[in-house]
């Protein structure tokens, strides 16, 4: 068998597996996806600030001369950066670090000894050249 009928029965191989693997594919029938369990709502409940800001920012360079977008940006300022602003939902609080054997517990009442560094020779620089 020479390189071209080589390459020829390559290439129907090919076109056929990719002919197969299309119509395995558009015979599939659509599958919902599956549903997580978790504690949240689907539906979050309506923000008229979100959707204040949402539709300023579908008005693109308008939106910084809109006074309700003006409005809307310095009430999301507020409720990010305020003192005491928190999150809806807490993150969980992470547990204490493990204390191991190989951490080195330093002791208060007896502090390191400090030894004096030995002074160090100016490099000397070769003569002869």
């Amino acid at each position: 068998m020479d390189g071209k009928m080589l390459a020829r029965l390559g290439a129907v191989a090919f076109v056929a597996v990719a002919v197969t693997a299309t119509a395995i594919e558009m015979t599939r029938k659509e599958e919902a996806p599956e549903t997580w369990p978790s504690g949240r709502t689907a539906e979050a409940p309506a923000d008229p600030l979100r959707d204040a800001l949402i539709r300023c920012q579908a008005l693109g360079e308008e939106g910084p001369r809109d006074p309700e977008c003006r409005r809307a940006w310095a009430e999301n300022r507020h409720r990010f950066l305020a003192p005491g602003a928190r999150p809806a939902e807490r993150l969980p609080d992470m547990p204490p670090a493990p204390r191991d054997a190989l951490t080195p517990q330093t002791d208060r009442s007896n502090p390191p000894a400090l030894t004096p560094a030995t002074p160090m020779a100016p490099p000397q620089l070769d003569q002869t050249r």
